[in-house]
């Protein structure tokens, strides 16, 4: 109990749980406005690996940190834009069509990594993200900017989906794409539009992992933070703010089992440490999945025409 009670009296413990939690934040936005618009993107494990890579790789060809960004931001959008025109312009499967993303992406980065660095056995690295040591908040200040942003995507994501006729034509399209289009919005281009969108703040995501949390790119890096982040949607009803709140609540887990596996001797296996973050979250999710309101539309492919 004592160690528990240091490990959260730590100012470094929360630095970590922030840091933890922000390519979640940024990976479940995307996800969220994706589905908002009706359409699941299983793809974003594959898009992060890709951003992660493509950010870091422009940055360690001379591009400035923000141009890696950029980089991965756009490269998550083309995967986005794939993916489009596979669910919603010829209406295909939507879960396949995501995994295969998936597995096209991640195979895609890993071959690019193989063949740019054939005979390197240490990843090379790059000059990261600098701490935001200029803010008075003391655990915000040991942050990177790209954790601002996540954290300020939140509420403007909030005002898009919530405040502006565009919101409210997307929520729309995802509910009921027949209504909006007999409205005057176009389904295909409306989904499109948010599938493309949601898909580069996933590469954004996997950008932070190589820009910021860590110098260089490596191989399972992402590690199933995408299947997270897809479950994470389901925890937050499909609202930016509650999106934030599941992340920190599995970033909190996360970031305690790494503490309490260093802290005294070990009376229970590793194991059950690594397991901690993802059983807590497992049961967060059933006990608010149940009166989860979902799009009405969400995996159903739209066809101009039909009812």
């Amino acid at each position: 109990m004592s160690d528990l009670i240091d490990i959260l009296a730590n100012p470094a413990f929360w630095v970590a749980v922030l840091r933890i939690a922000t390519p979640l934040v940024l990976g479940t936005l995307g996800v969220l406005l994706c589905e908002r618009a009706g359409v699941l993107n299983l793809g974003i494990e594959g898009i992060m690996v890709a951003g992660a890579f493509a950010g870091w790789f422009a940055v360690y060809q001379g591009l400035p940190l923000w141009g890696g960004v950029t980089v991965a931001a756009l490269t998550g959008a083309l995967f986005g834009l794939l993916h489009a025109g596979l669910t919603v312009g010829l209406a295909l499967s939507q879960h396949v069509c995501g995994l295969g993303i998936t597995l096209l992406a991640t195979a895609l980065s890993h071959f690019a990594y193989r063949v740019t660095f054939p005979k390197v056995n240490t990843p090379p690295t790059i000059v990261p993200f600098a701490e935001m040591s200029w803010l008075p908040v003391p655990v915000l200040s040991s942050q990177t900017p790209l954790t601002l942003l996540a954290l300020l995507l939140v509420p403007a994501l909030a005002w898009l989906l919530f405040r502006t006729p565009a919101g409210l034509a997307l929520r729309m399209v995802g509910e009921n794409p027949q209504a909006a289009q007999a409205q005057g919005i176009s389904v295909l281009a409306t989904r499109t539009v948010a599938i493309v969108a949601g898909s580069a703040l996933m590469g954004v995501a996997g950008a932070f992992l190589t820009l910021a949390a860590f110098n260089a790119f490596f191989f399972n890096m992402i590690n199933g933070r995408g299947w997270i982040c897809v479950a994470l949607v389901v925890f937050a009803s499909w609202r930016p703010g509650k999106a934030l709140v599941g992340a920190l609540l599995f970033a909190f887990f996360d970031a305690l089992q790494l503490r309490l596996q260093q802290a005294g001797e070990q009376v229970l296996p590793y194991q059950l440490y690594l397991m901690l973050p993802y059983l807590l979250s497992i049961l967060a999710l059933v006990m608010v999945a149940r009166r989860a309101a979902y799009p009405q539309a969400l995996m159903k492919p739209y066809r101009k025409g039909e009812r």
